[in-house]
């Protein structure tokens, strides 16, 4: 290397350290203003208490012997304390955050006609008390996507007031940790290269949280689309899907609180893997979001007890059971939902018997009033609403008729009082009153006979209709969707909740009915739609719904988008996973790892013997997630209990187990959604190879992967 080259490396070196300094400078300034800010805040809520507090005392004694305006106090007092804590403790947590990492980014940019601007991004904003200028933009922000744009240069984001143009100077990338600065980064192309590896050699716990600071163009974009769109994200393993749902609520949250809060539900897979991303939403700062599984929804709406478990129906599919798994392919087809809608019709045209309803002789209401009620007026309104509405219709018509009746007897009866003299209505009154009594009590009867009579507009209940159209059958997570699909369409139910967005992740395994009750039960105007039609392991007829969503929820703009690049697993993970595909290919990110090893045992005992050694040597490694995935439930007891005795090892055979971290055996249905930092794949037998199977349980490691064969 000659002079000038060591005096330019020289330069370059001076000149980096001078940048971390200042950076250094700048990350002291910005603590010491959330410390500022924190104080202040801290200081707000001792004077809210003191507020409440000496409010309440006043209150009091002044209406101290009043329980009205004490019970009209306490409802004041409680929202007073409600909205101004809420405000205050949110604003003290997020300080909290950012008072170990304030900001993991830098973007540098002008905008034509004005100065160049600079902003530090974090993962909330920051905006001291009288000031106007953020000293932390929020991640969440229009202007911060020009952080996740793939290169410096002429770009745009989106504000409140339409498209902005600017010119991207600089973009740098920081690790701070325990309010220190340990790293920064600058990067001219993609917001990845250092950091993102870093993160991604994470474990898996870790990398959720810190997934933020490496948000791809591809992966923003989505996350930033306008909310009245519907995005379907059809990704491969690892390509980010959840990450992309959850930050999407985050950022909807953000701009449109006062439209979404409370009114957002996401819906999982299973139990675990709604307790492994429940830690996410509340690191962005958001909290109140139900998260839930679309079988528990269903169950609690339907008040069902009983249903076969997610274990034993896809054992059954697992096991091949031809039965079984026509039943599923044909509820699970849009033949199905032909059915479904051919039963509302017949029942909308013969389940009711109608006829005249009359009191006395006299019609109350004829069978073409009836009928024109039931099939113009109403026609929109689901049939058990409609029989409902049109009950309380004849009953008041029916007491139309049984009040004019009783002031006919009642003027009667004064007409023949007044007719008679005082000898004689001395002698007749008492037997006129009788009479009058008498007819009265017969007009009552009459109507009790009417009502009687209209049993015809009794509706059933919904389960037992759909029970006598099932066969009887044992019901599944399949008939779920079809009861809650025929209780919107006969009985107009809906969700006691307001709903505005909805977030379905593992959306490959949904049905056209689940979609469409999903949509029905709740109202909203738009979805986030995220799974992976190559990791569908519910058989199938044609292709995934949710590819096909525009078909079945036409009203919803629907903007699709495909991943084919995975962020999760190494290099030589996706390879051998792209082995079991026929399909599109993984594009693996460039992240070298370990090779994929395999080991072939003769017995179960061997294979145990193997197990316990790798699982050993994967604890040395710091590896604090490992998962044994076998095919199925016995498999995986079978394997379990095999090395359950040298290692401390969990045993996942229902969905209702809590799953942190540490050594697992689990079947591939329940890992489904997961990712662990090493995965031992237990490769079943030829016959019961199943490629689609093996590629969900190989993509599930990030770090490393084993292929056990007997």
């Amino acid at each position: 290397m000659d002079n000038n080259e060591l005096e330019k490396e020289f330069e370059y070196s001076l000149e980096k350290e001078i940048e971390f300094n200042l950076e250094k400078e700048k990350l002291e300034q910005v603590l010491g203003e959330i410390n500022d800010e924190m104080l202040r805040f801290i200081e707000k809520r001792k004077l809210i208490t003191e507020y409440i507090l000496d409010y309440r005392e006043k209150q009091l004694e002044e209406y101290r012997d009043d329980e009205d305006k004490l019970i009209e106090y306490f409802d004041h007092e409680r929202f007073v304390k409600e909205e101004a804590f809420k405000t205050v403790d949110r604003k003290i947590k997020e300080l909290n955050v950012l008072a170990k990492a304030p900001y993991f980014g830098r973007v540098d940019f002008k905008e034509e006609d004005f100065d160049e601007e600079k902003i530090y991004i974090g993962r909330f904003g920051l905006t001291p008390e009288g000031s106007y200028e953020p000293v932390i933009v929020d991640w969440r922000a229009p202007v911060s996507a020009l952080f996740y744009t793939s290169s410096l240069g002429e770009s745009s984001y989106r504000a409140p007031a339409g498209k902005i143009d600017v010119d991207i100077l600089k973009k740098r990338q920081y690790i701070i940790k325990k309010a220190k600065l340990s790293g920064m980064f600058d990067s001219a192309l993609d917001v990845k290269d250092d950091i993102l590896q870093m993160v991604l050699s994470k474990s898996a716990n870790d990398k959720l949280r810190d997934i933020i600071m490496t948000i791809q163009e591809e992966q923003d974009r989505i996350i930033r689309e306008p909310r009245e769109k519907t995005v379907v994200v059809n990704g491969v393993a690892g390509s980010g899907k959840t990450t992309i749902a959850l930050h999407r609520v985050a950022y909807l949250l953000y701009n449109y609180r006062e439209t979404l809060q409370d009114k957002v539900l996401i819906l999982g897979p299973n139990s675990i893997f709604m307790e492994y991303i429940s830690t996410v939403l509340p690191s962005l700062g958001e909290v109140g979001v139900k998260q839930t599984t679309f079988t528990d929804l269903a169950l609690e709406i339907i008040g069902l007890k009983g249903v076969m478990n997610i274990s034993e129906y896809m054992e059954r599919i697992l096991s091949g059971d031809k039965k079984f798994i026509e039943d599923v392919l044909h509820k699970t087809s849009e033949d199905y939902l032909e059915e479904l809608n051919d039963l509302v019709n017949k029942l909308d045209e013969e389940y009711f018997n109608i006829s005249e309803v009359k009191f006395f002789d006299k019609v109350v209401q004829s069978e073409d009033d009836l009928k024109d009620l039931f099939y113009n007026y109403y026609k929109d309104m689901p049939l058990f609403r409609r029989s409902k509405k049109v009950k309380r219709i004849i009953y008041s018509k029916l007491r139309d008729f049984r009040d004019e009746e009783v002031r006919k007897i009642q003027k009667e009866y004064k007409d023949a009082v007044a007719k008679l003299s005082k000898t004689e209505l001395e002698v007749e009154e008492g037997h006129l009153n009788y009479i009058r009594k008498l007819k009265i009590r017969e007009a009552i009867e009459e109507v009790m006979r009417a009502k009687r009579e209209l049993t015809w507009l009794d509706s059933n209940n919904v389960l037992a209709i759909y029970n006598k159209f099932n066969s009887e059958k044992e019901l599944t997570i399949d008939d779920l969707a079809p009861i809650l699909y025929l209780k919107v369409k006969l009985e107009g139910l809906k969700l006691d909740r307001e709903i505005k967005h909805v977030v379905i992740d593992e959306a490959q395994d949904y049905s056209p009915i689940q979609f469409i009750a999903v949509k029905e039960l709740t109202k909203c105007s738009s979805m986030t739609v995220v799974g992976d039609s190559n990791q569908r392991l519910i058989p199938l007829k044609g292709e995934v719904a949710m590819l096909k969503l525009n078909n079945y929820l036409p009203s919803m703009k629907v903007e699709h988008y495909n991943l084919y690049k995975s962020y999760r697993s190494t290099r030589e993970i996706m390879e051998y996973a792209n082995g079991y595909l026929k399909e599109e290919s993984i594009v693996p990110l460039v992240r070298n790892g370990e090779p994929v090893r395999e080991h072939k045992a003769k017995d179960i005992e061997e294979l145990a013997d193997i197990l316990e050694k790798t699982i050993e040597e994967l604890n040395e490694k710091g590896y604090e997630s490992i998962a044994v995935i076998c095919r199925d439930m016995d498999e995986t007891e079978r394997v379990g209990k095999a090395i359950r005795n040298k290692n401390y090892v969990k045993i996942l055979d229902n969905e209702d187990i809590i799953y942190n971290s540490g050594s697992v055996v689990i079947p591939s249905y329940f890992a489904k959604g997961l990712e662990f930092d090493a995965v031992l794949l237990v490769e079943p037998s030829n016959e019961l190879k199943d490629n689609k199977l093996l590629y969900v349980m190989a993509t599930r490691a990030l770090h490393e992967l084993h292929v056990f064969k007997l």
